[in-house]
């Protein structure tokens, strides 16, 4: 990778902004490219790409940046930019103190650094952890989720099959497979623009995680039933849900955010499906979802969460939240999961679900929501999943991890309403 002197300069700027943690980085990212509409797209990739890599290793190249000399930010950049271009790259293009420092640096056993560093975990999430996990499997988890995720895709049966989208994908000259669980998954080798490509624009794939769709086949909807997806948010899962039912019964996207189920509307007008109801609520005490009371076969809560098992995806979410946000989001957790099971008819499905990978905001929902509901009755999700073809044992309940399963972190856990 040729790197010029000036990518420096706008990933230091980059990530002077990014390191404030006011807005998500993914945000703060494309403002800052559109204030610099000159940089080409390969130019872009670079300084994104190496402002990601400082969120996801921050413990660890402070500790190096803690010597050198020059703004803080300075050093952080050159290290992520090393870390991506490799270290003889970037000393090619600086003065001699930083050469020098950068060439010292090259020469540290990264395994003489702390766990904690080695981890880049906040100390208020390595602790939560450490409750589950012993050293060395934490240290497998915080690997994982400290490298960039892959690109999945679902082939979406309203107009391909899996097996129709790997031959098409191939006939570009796109690498891919298909992932290893969910069955209509397709994970890349690369990262293609897939706007560009016709099976993209014609609705045939869909950008969405292996576990991601889990999610969808956990839910099981079938032909003709009313489906709520009760956060829909940008419409992933909803998409997911409506291919499985072939377009037939009634579906509804729920968000309180019409600006997120605004996106929904472009993806929709892809997919080919004709069955999907948004509709954006001001709370989930909102007068409008009574109709819906007792009538839902299956209800999805993929409720609003910390996103910690996105981190591969998202690495500012870890130096973003901390107890406290935690809490507020269990507390919102709590109220989404009662007010949507509202909506569950007698023999119907609840399910539950995070990426999160706090119990705060997983098992102990699940646990208090089910000691006051009695009515409805914990799944083993094992069965619900080996009768979608998926074989998969995490337990009674869905736990994913990205060492384990390579895909996000993701919770879920099903009910059934007697």
């Amino acid at each position: 990778m040729m790197l010029h002197p000036v990518l420096i300069t706008h990933t230091e700027t980059l990530l002077d902004e990014v390191l404030r943690f006011e807005f998500p980085a993914d945000a703060v990212t494309t403002r800052y490219f559109r204030r610099h509409a000159k940089l080409g797209h390969r130019d872009r990739g670079v300084i994104a790409e190496a402002t990601f890599v400082v969120l996801r290793h921050k413990l660890e190249f402070a500790q190096f940046a803690q010597s050198g000399s020059g703004p803080f930010s300075r050093r952080l950049a050159l290290l992520g930019l090393a870390y991506m271009a490799g270290m003889p790259e970037v000393i090619a293009k600086v003065g001699p103190a930083e050469a020098r420092w950068l060439e010292r640096i090259a020469t540290v056993d990264r395994m003489t650094l702390s766990f904690e560093a080695r981890c880049n975990f906040p100390d208020w999430l390595l602790e939560r952890l450490r409750r589950r996990f012993d050293e060395p499997a934490l240290e497998r988890l915080a690997n994982a989720l400290n490298r960039p995720a892959p690109l999945d895709l679902r082939a979406n049966l309203m107009k391909a099959t899996r097996e129709n989208a790997l031959s098409n994908l191939a006939a570009m000259g796109i690498a891919a497979q298909a992932t290893p669980l969910a069955p209509l998954g397709i994970r890349l080798e690369g990262k293609p623009a897939l706007q560009k490509l016709a099976i993209f624009e014609d609705g045939g794939i869909e950008v969405q995680d292996e576990g991601s769709q889990i999610l969808a086949h956990l839910v099981a909807p079938r032909r003709g039933e009313l489906v709520v997806d009760f956060c829909a948010g940008a419409g992933g899962k909803t998409l997911a849900l409506g291919a499985l039912m072939r377009s037939t019964g009634r579906l509804y996207a729920i968000d309180i955010s019409a600006k997120r189920l605004a996106h929904l509307k472009p993806r929709l007008a892809r997919s080919g499906l004709s069955n999907v109801h948004p509709l954006a609520i001001d709370s989930e005490r909102d007068a409008r979802l009574k109709r819906l009371a007792g009538k839902a076969d299956r209800v999805l809560v993929d409720a609003p969460c910390s996103g910690l098992g996105t981190l591969r995806r998202n690495p500012d979410l870890k130096w973003r939240h901390n107890p406290d946000s935690v809490r507020e989001l269990a507390q919102k957790q709590a109220a989404i999961l009662n007010a949507a099971a509202r909506l569950v008819k007698p023999g119907g499905r609840l399910v539950y679900a995070t990426c999160s990978l706090l119990d705060e905001e997983n098992a102990d929902i699940v646990d208090t929501f089910a000691a006051a509901h009695p009515e409805f009755v914990g799944d083993d999700v094992r069965t619900a999943l080996a009768a979608q073809q998926i074989s998969l044992d995490t337990g009674p309940r869905l736990q994913l991890w990205p060492d384990v399963h390579g895909t996000d972190g993701f919770f879920a856990a099903a009910f059934t309403r007697q």
